[in-house]
């Protein structure tokens, strides 16, 4: 197995922890960002393996480092690739989280909600909300990892 596929195995394990067992007793919106976060990381391991698979097919010359370029890059080289795109639509608000203007709504209860301001409108990060996301993210991660481990292309 890959190194990025470990590392992002290992972040969605976490994620998955704090999803399915933190949020559920807690019910923070600290959680929730945290959670956030973890997915932000775990997709930053998987564009990185995304894109140095592509540089090894010659799909692409070099990868850049600076996250928009290669934010980009993954938007040009899978834009046909629902799974990616949904993703990469989310990834821009999750690496954004920690300074969107939000508040927190019922924590500590079943209806718990981060309403956070991202590109002018409001966007309800609920339990549903994360669930969505989760599946989202699911798909993306199950792409990558077929991505990461089908052959060089001759």
């Amino acid at each position: 197995m890959s190194e990025a596929l470990e590392k992002i195995i290992k972040e969605k394990i976490s994620a998955d922890h704090l999803l399915y067992v933190s949020m559920k007793y807690t019910k923070t919106c600290d959680v929730m960002i945290n959670l956030i976060q973890r997915w932000k990381i775990m997709m930053d391991y998987s564009f990185d393996g995304l894109l140095e698979k592509a540089k090894k097919n010659k799909t692409i010359k070099k990868i850049p480092t600076a996250p928009k370029l290669k934010v980009d890059l993954i938007k040009e080289i899978f834009a046909d690739e629902p799974d990616v795109m949904d993703a990469v639509d989310e990834y821009l608000m999750f690496k954004l989280i920690k300074i969107l203007k939000n508040t927190k709504e019922g924590e500590f209860r079943k209806g718990v909600c981060l309403r956070v301001t991202f590109k002018g409108k409001e966007v309800a990060v609920n339990l549903d909300k994360l669930k969505e996301y989760s599946e989202i993210l699911e798909r993306f991660i199950n792409y990558t990892k077929l991505f990461l481990s089908t052959p060089k292309k001759k």
